[in-house]
């Protein structure tokens, strides 16, 4: 065997007369693809052309469990123009079609993420082995960076999976496990990590072998192969993606009008246009807004939430409570963290709905081969229940997740002192009980922390780690990387009630509540509010949290923090009238028997309950303006407030918190993006037309002065 090494890339030839190329990028856990690698691998392929006794060639990655990640980000940040964007894919674009035009076999041997430009790279090579690995996924994420693949995957995945499979994948991001992507016609092969290597030698020993094809179906052939087809089939595309974007987002359409390009007119004209989109993409303000998101979140990973001080393990968990939010915890807790965790309840059927609640998740992920049935019976056997504290001696940390209650909670602190050990660390699943009050009567407070969780916990990406003034930062730290483990993006707030996320949320709902109060119906305010760029509008997330849940945060911050968050009175007569929302198929929206199938629909008795007549005069400009200069108003007096450390944590929290726009990159870089003294001009008007709600706080005063910005890049 010869060997050949360059910075990040080594080759070495086999007796067996197979080049492997080796990607390595040393100090990086993950191998990301740079410009500068062109030179690189320019000097690996003339040697490997240049010795006609090589009869194959494998790409695979020297990191243990990642093949390639993706592109390397930064470098699109350093482009001035549309034009430099537009010339690093076309870049990408020769480097893999010089990959493709190699006359041995080349074979991608694939274990563990193969993103973006990892893909781009592997769909070059004329075959794919990949392993059954559940860390081996396989996708075009460039869209969630408002982007799209830049170096040849937009024309190269339809032609592998089929036009529908491939727009779905681009259009939305979605990654395939390797049993999926070979039913897909992605990977020519899935196999275990230990035969990766062998597997792929041995495919490019076999030589060039068209891959058989993939039968579509009738009516797939007559949607791509036909020229009416094709019409009906983009044209349902775009209406569909733009109801799901509201127009907000210009990649997914840059995405179509490519792919349509390259059927319709060819390989060459097909990179053409999607260099030029790619470079044109890059320079918009809703990419700079997406990247500026990924890279927060990426710094923030690095980061212990305390400074110096570092974790410490936690080799084992327990829940206090088996509800919806209980049995969510577990479960994320077991499956992503991989820790045992022991699930106590005042009685069996709260255990049982626990245990339910994380086999109906495993289930459906064995059902779609993303599992094994032997991985689901390990996740499963990582959960056990009891009604007292058995097994509780060498717990590291214990979430509670029980009712909001107050002395409740206090005993379930006092309880967990009394059976678990002296480090072991307590925290509250609160949504608005502050953690100093939880922690008052505490022997050790410094162990006391809130871990506030979003439902669906298994869905929902944030959590708030709350801090009281005696906890300790090795309790900050801990509780910090454990989130992480769970697969949670965790931002580090100040004690008080609401926190950051519920705080300024609740400004938010309530004025929508305000407008609608005024006679807006309800189906308009939720319009504009999904139309500004929220998943969802503000009275059909009101009866999805839950009418009696908002009426009981209410009173607590408005006690703590003033009027301005006094929900409207008028609410009560929902309560009274037993309207909780969903969950008791009673609220805003008509559920269960009553609602139409596949739609939905407002019940109009709601007016009535409220003494209201629908009758909208304000535009959706002007109630999507009202609801949110709330939410950025109170975002900043909680930056001042020290609630949040800084700007990117307060982006963070709304955006994977409350589903802010991402497009906006967060209420902070919204701001920057209105102008400050914009934003406090709106204040003043609405705040002469409505009343001292919407008086501008005096960071935003002081900021229209200087006429100041939060982020400085």
């Amino acid at each position: 065997m010869t060997k050949q090494q360059a910075s990040s890339f080594s080759l070495a030839i086999r007796d067996d007369k197979v080049a492997v190329i080796t990607m390595d990028i040393a100090g990086e856990s993950m191998n990301v693809l740079k410009a500068s690698f062109a030179d690189e691998i320019d000097a690996i392929l003339n040697a490997i052309q240049s010795d006609s006794s090589v009869k194959g060639v494998v790409i695979i990655s020297g990191k243990k469990d990642s093949f390639i990640a993706g592109a390397d980000i930064s470098m699109l940040d350093s482009c001035q123009s549309a034009e430099q964007a537009q010339d690093i894919a076309r870049m990408g674009q020769q480097m893999f079609d010089r990959l493709e035009q190699l006359t041995v076999p080349l074979v991608a041997a694939i274990h563990g993420p193969c993103l973006g430009g990892g893909l781009e790279l592997a769909m070059a090579c004329h075959a794919r082995v990949a392993t059954d690995s559940v860390k081996t996924v396989l996708g075009l994420p460039e869209v969630q960076l408002g982007l799209l693949p830049g170096s040849g995957g937009t024309q190269r995945l339809p032609r592998l999976v089929g036009v529908q499979k491939a727009l779905d994948m681009m259009l939305t991001g979605k990654q395939l496990r390797a049993v999926p992507a070979k039913k897909a016609g992605l990977v020519d092969e899935v196999v275990p990590v230990s035969i990766l290597l062998e597997a792929a030698v041995k495919r490019a020993l076999q030589g060039k072998t068209k891959a058989a094809a993939k039968d579509k179906g009738l009516l797939a052939k007559l949607l791509e192969n036909t020229a009416p087809g094709r019409n009906l089939l983009f044209s349902q595309a775009l209406k569909q993606t733009l109801k799901k974007t509201q127009g907000n987002y210009p990649a997914p359409v840059r995405i179509l009008e490519v792919v349509r390009k390259g059927l319709d007119s060819g390989y060459a004209a097909g990179l053409a246009a999607e260099a030029k989109a790619f470079g044109q993409l890059c320079m918009t303000k809703e990419s700079a807004a997406l990247r500026s998101l990924f890279f927060a979140t990426t710094q923030m990973k690095k980061e212990t939430g305390a400074g110096d001080t570092q974790p410490k393990p936690v080799h084992k968990v327990a829940v206090l409570g088996g509800g919806l939010m209980g049995g969510g915890i577990a479960n994320v807790s077991s499956t992503k963290a991989g820790v045992p965790v022991r699930i106590k309840d005042i009685n069996e059927q709260g255990i049982s709905n626990a245990l339910k609640y994380s086999y109906k998740l495993l289930e459906k992920k064995f059902k779609r081969r993303f599992i094994s049935k032997a991985e689901m019976q390990k996740q499963l056997l990582l959960l056990t229940g009891s009604t007292d504290y058995s097994g509780f001696h060498d717990v590291d940390l214990v979430i509670e997740a029980v009712f909001e209650d107050l002395d409740l909670k206090q005993k379930m602190v006092a309880d967990i002192e009394q059976h678990c050990a002296e480090h072991t660390i307590f925290a509250s699943n609160t949504s608005s009980l502050p953690i100093s009050q939880i922690a008052a009567k505490a022997l050790r407070p410094e162990n006391v922390i809130g871990l506030h969780y979003f439902s669906p916990v298994d869905k929902m990406p944030l959590v708030e780690v709350i801090a009281h003034d005696k906890t300790s930062a090795q309790t900050i730290a801990t509780t910090v990387a454990f989130a992480r483990k769970q697969g949670k993006t965790p931002i580090v707030v100040k004690d008080g009630a609401g926190f950051y996320v519920n705080r300024i949320l609740a400004l938010y709902m309530n004025e929508a509540a305000t407008i609608l109060l005024a006679g807006e119906p309800v189906e308009k305010i939720d319009r504009a509010l999904v139309k500004f760029g929220f998943p969802v509008g503000p009275v059909t997330l009101l009866d999805e949290v839950g009418i009696d849940v908002g009426a009981k945060i209410s009173p607590i911050l408005t006690e703590q923090l003033g009027e301005r968050f006094a929900a409207p009175a008028a609410f009560d007569k929902l309560l009274a009238d037993g309207r909780k929302g969903k969950k008791s198929e009673k609220g805003f929206y008509l559920y269960g028997k009553t609602a139409k199938k596949g739609a939905k629909t407002v019940d109009n008795s709601v007016y009535n309950v409220l003494g209201v007549t629908p009758a909208g005069k304000l535009s959706s400009e002007a109630i999507a303006a009202r609801c949110t200069v709330q939410m950025l108003n109170e975002a900043v007096r909680c930056l001042d407030e020290g609630v949040i450390a800084c700007a990117r944590d307060g982006d963070i929290g709304a955006i994977f918190g409350i589903g802010f726009p991402p497009f906006l990159g967060g209420p902070f870089r919204y701001i920057d993006t209105l102008g400050v003294t914009n934003l406090v001009a709106t204040l003043r008007q609405l705040q002469a037309e409505h009343g001292e709600r919407f008086a501008p706080c005096q960071r935003l005063l002081t900021m229209a002065e200087h006429n100041s910005r939060f982020y400085t890049e």
